[in-house]
C-alpha cells in the first residue's frame, strides 16, 4: 500500500517509481498541477444526531470542533479544535517561490501523503561538498506539514549523499536545523525562513563536521560500541520506563553495511570511518528497516522514529570527533 497519492519530480526517478517527471526549473503553478496539490483544505462545522427512540433524530453543532476536508473530492481529511491553523498545499510550494526565482534554489520532489493528510516540497539549494573519494552530499530544504495532527509544519535544512540517496538532516549547534509550526499558531513563510537561516554559513559548518568524520578512523571495537549506543528501543519495563533494549537485529544489519554492503562503504571517506558509521545507519532507516512498504519506511525516515534515530547517530558520531 503507498502512502503517496500523488508527487512530482525532477531529475532522478524518486524512492518508490511513481510520480510524474517534469522538466527542470518549472513554474510552481506547473508543480501544483502535476503533483496533485491543485486544491484547497476546506473546513465545516461538526454536526452529530442524537438519536431519540422510534425516531430519526434531531441535528445538533459542536463548535469546539470543524472537520477539515479537500475542496476537490470533499474526501474529509480530519477532525480539529476550531482554533487549528491550515497551512493551504499552495502555501509550501508558494515558501520556494523566491528561493527559487532568486536564490538558486531548484524544487526536486513534491507531493501529497496519506489522501491529503501530509504535504511536502523538497528543492535543492545548490549547496554541496565533496569528500575524499568523490564522495558527494548535496544540500536541500523540507518543508513538509500535516492536517491529522502527526506534524507540525516543519522546515528543515537536509542533506542528501548522492551515492546512496541517504538523507540527514542537518544540525548544528544549538539548532536542531529544523523550525516547527504548531497548528495552533499562524504559519509565517517570511519568519521561518529567517529563523532557518537560509545561508551558506550553516552548510559551511555542516561541511567542516562532515570532513571531519570522514577523516576520523574508527575501530572495531569503538563501531560496536557506538552502534550499541545508537541502536536502542524502549523496553516494556512498567518499573523502569526509561530502560533500553539493544537491537541486535538492527546491529548485524548496520554492522553488514558499515562493513562493505552499504552503497559507497568501499569510499575512502567512508571505509572505517566515523562518516561511514553515520552513513551506514542513515541508509539501514532509510532504505532497509521493516515497514510495511518504501513510503512508510521514508514517512518515518523524515518526520517519525527513522528520524530520531538518525539524529542519535548524528550526535553519537560527532562525539568521536569532538
Amino acid at each position: 500500500m503507498h502512502l503517496v497519492q500523488s508527487m512530482a519530480y525532477v531529475n532522478e526517478t524518486p524512492w518508490h517509481g511513481l510520480g510524474q517527471k517534469l522538466a527542470p526549473k518549472q513554474p510552481l503553478e506547473v508543480w501544483a498541477k502535476a503533483a496533485g496539490m491543485d486544491w484547497r483544505i476546506e473546513s465545516a462545522e461538526v454536526r452529530y444526531v442524537a438519536a431519540h427512540d422510534k425516531a430519526l433524530g434531531s441535528i445538533h453543532a459542536f463548535p469546539e470542533q470543524k472537520v477539515l476536508y479537500r475542496s476537490d473530492t470533499k474526501q474529509a481529511l480530519s477532525v480539529v479544535s476550531s482554533r487549528y491553523q491550515v497551512v493551504q498545499p499552495q502555501e509550501i510550494l508558494e515558501f520556494y517561490r523566491d528561493l527559487t526565482e532568486t536564490s538558486g534554489f531548484e524544487l526536486e520532489t513534491a507531493g501529497v501523503l496519506k489522501e491529503g493528510r501530509k504535504i511536502w516540497a523538497l528543492a535543492r539549494t545548490g549547496q554541496a561538498a565533496t569528500l575524499k573519494g568523490k564522495d558527494q552530499v548535496k544540500g536541500y530544504l523540507l518543508l513538509a506539514t500535516a492536517c491529522d495532527g502527526t506534524l507540525a509544519t516543519t522546515a528543515q535544512h537536509t542533506s542528501i549523499r548522492v551515492v546512496c540517496n541517504n538523507t540527514l538532516q542537518i544540525a548544528l549547534g544549538d539548532s536542531a536545523g529544523a523550525i516547527k509550526v504548531q497548528h495552533r499558531s499562524q504559519f509565517d513563510a517570511q519568519a521561518v525562513k529567517r529563523q532557518l537561516g537560509i545561508a551558506i554559513s550553516s552548510w559551511d559548518a555542516f561541511m567542516v563536521r562532515m570532513k571531519a568524520l570522514s577523516e576520523r578512523k574508527v575501530s572495531d571495537a569503538a563501531a560496536e560500541k557506538f552502534l550499541r549506543r545508537v541502536l536502542t528501543y524502549p523496553t516494556t519495563n512498567v518499573a523502569d520506563r526509561d530502560a533500553l533494549a539493544v537491537n541486535e537485529r538492527a546491529i548485524k544489519a548496520v554492522g553488514q553495511l558499515y562493513a562493505g554492503r552499504g552503497r559507497g562503504a568501499d569510499l575512502a571517506s567512508a571505509s572505517g570511518t566515523a562518516w561511514g558509521l553515520l552513513n551506514a545507519v542513515t541508509e539501514y532507516v532509510d532504505h532497509c528497516r521493516r515497514a510495511r512498504s518504501d513510503d512508510h519506511r521514508r514517512d518515518a525516515a523524515w518526520f517519525g522514529s527513522g528520524a530520531v534515530l538518525k539524529e542519535r547517530a548524528w550526535d553519537e558520531a560527532l562525539k568521536l570527533v569532538l
